[in-house]
């Protein structure tokens, strides 16, 4: 059984829009809409559970009875940081979810052939995550604005989401971090602390993350071109 976490408590301060970014509209549908859309269309997802600000509970809830597959769909409250947000979705997980999913509430534009792949990714390592090389050249700079080293960008990669995991390393890996008072980057990092490898999905350059309002207008027009692409 595969469950997927969808965080979404974020404040989205530099979004603006005076309300939660998730609930903006895309094209039509909320943002986080389309993006429990994405999973909630794979027969194999058997559980969402959202996360969404405490104050925010009843209009998601409200929101949900809106949403195609309703019955697997739940939310939780989240915490002041984003890996205390998952914390709490983990402790609300099924008992027979095998693999957990864990998916930005503002990222809309993750594709069916990438969720895919990463569900297969972990079936067959136990850790996965979608990433997609580094275009530009990355420094290292120090306090002072000094460039203190070049990495080799073939080396780097751009972390995005879905990040996948055996639902029995993630919860060990979370247990660890609460006991050391370790706070991540992402879910990874914290199966990582394990020696756990983590495989890399080739992601999408499309699966944005919309952070600004600069971002609206380039999602809408990603969602245009895939329709028109789908169409030929």
């Amino acid at each position: 059984m595969i469950s997927v976490i969808i965080p979404a408590a974020g404040q989205g301060k530099r979004f603006g829009a005076g309300t939660n970014k998730a609930f903006v509209s895309l094209a039509g549908k909320t943002i986080l809409e389309r993006t429990v859309a994405a999973f909630s269309d794979l027969p194999e997802v058997s559980e969402i559970i959202i996360v969404i600000a405490p104050d925010e509970l009843d209009e998601i809830k409200r929101q949900v009875k809106f949403y195609p597959r309703q019955d697997i769909i739940k939310a939780v409250a989240g915490g002041s940081e984003r890996q205390y947000s998952v914390e709490n979705a983990l402790a609300a997980i099924r008992d027979d979810a095998e693999i957990v999913l864990i998916h930005d509430g503002a990222r809309p534009l993750i594709s069916r052939r990438v969720i895919h792949q990463v569900i297969k990714a972990v079936r067959d390592n136990s850790a996965a995550i979608v990433a997609v090389p580094v275009k530009d050249t990355i420094k290292v700079v120090d306090s002072g604005g000094f460039v203190t080293s070049t990495p080799v960008r073939s080396e780097l990669w751009a972390v995005q989401t879905p990040q996948g995991f055996k639902r029995s390393l993630l919860i060990q890996a979370y247990k660890k971090a609460r006991e050391e008072n370790f706070l991540g980057t992402d879910d990874s990092s914290l199966v990582e602390r394990l020696g756990i490898p983590v495989k890399i999905v080739p992601g999408e350059y499309e699966n944005i993350k919309i952070t600004t309002p600069e971002d609206l207008p380039i999602a809408k027009m990603i969602l245009t071109e895939n329709r028109e692409r789908d169409l030929l």
